[in-house]
């Protein structure tokens, strides 16, 4: 099945650029010059990732990730035009998966975004996992604990998913980042951690099973 990218982006030849590289991977391509047009556009159709600027007329970026989090789990690579850490980390907070700074190259936007798209098929039909009263169903990407389902980024479910798959084998930051981002991530170290702390938030008392490793990592260990 195709897939449908939907880009929100004021700039036109910006966006004019990415759109032709999309389509040109064979990618089906909406698009919007504003925050409130790109929430239409996302209500009214399948989308299957979400490119967001952060300086949108009408409704910024933001606010379109803050309310797209609230009905749906779809990726989301946010673009900023500032390397500001507190730009970064407040889109991590509100839900975004990865970010590029723009300028941008628009074959590194493009790996991106193949790669928050190319996790979501990873899973075969029928895969579950369970650890420290923790079920995850990877086709359907549902979380749930004791039978409540928990809402989670794109981000937050591969990270999950990927150490409850290694239970109780330390799997680096470098293993991690590889594995969620790829090998050609440029982003900050504090990436992963600011993934890491909202997943836990999430989990609540359940987040005790996810260890972090002093100078190594992470791992998934089910603790009383």
């Amino acid at each position: 099945m195709t897939k449908t990218i939907l880009i929100v982006e004021d700039q036109q030849v910006l966006r004019e650029i990415m759109k032709e590289y999309l389509m040109d991977e064979g990618y089906e391509v909406l698009e919007a010059g504003d925050g409130s047009q790109g929430l239409t556009l996302f209500q009214e159709h399948e989308v299957h990732l979400i490119i967001l600027d952060v300086m949108l007329p009408e409704l910024d970026g933001w606010s379109v990730c803050r309310r797209i989090r609230k009905i749906s789990n779809v990726p989301i690579l946010m673009l900023t035009a500032r390397s500001d850490e507190d730009d970064t980390l407040l889109g991590f907070e509100l839900g975004a998966d990865d970010y590029v700074v723009k300028p941008c190259s628009p074959p590194i936007l493009l790996a991106r975004a193949k790669r928050l798209l190319e996790n979501r098929q990873m899973h075969e039909p029928g895969d579950m996992l369970f650890g420290g009263g923790i079920t995850i169903h990877l086709p359907s990407r549902t979380v749930s604990i004791e039978g409540k389902n928990y809402s989670l980024t794109h981000t937050e479910f591969e990270i999950l998913a990927y150490l409850m798959k290694n239970k109780g084998i330390i799997l680096t930051r470098e293993q991690l980042i590889t594995k969620i981002w790829g090998y050609d991530f440029d982003g900050e170290d504090r990436t992963l951690s600011s993934h890491v702390r909202n997943l836990r938030s999430k989990l609540g008392e359940h987040a005790k099973h996810i260890v972090t490793v002093v100078r190594s990592g992470y791992k998934f260990e089910e603790r009383p």
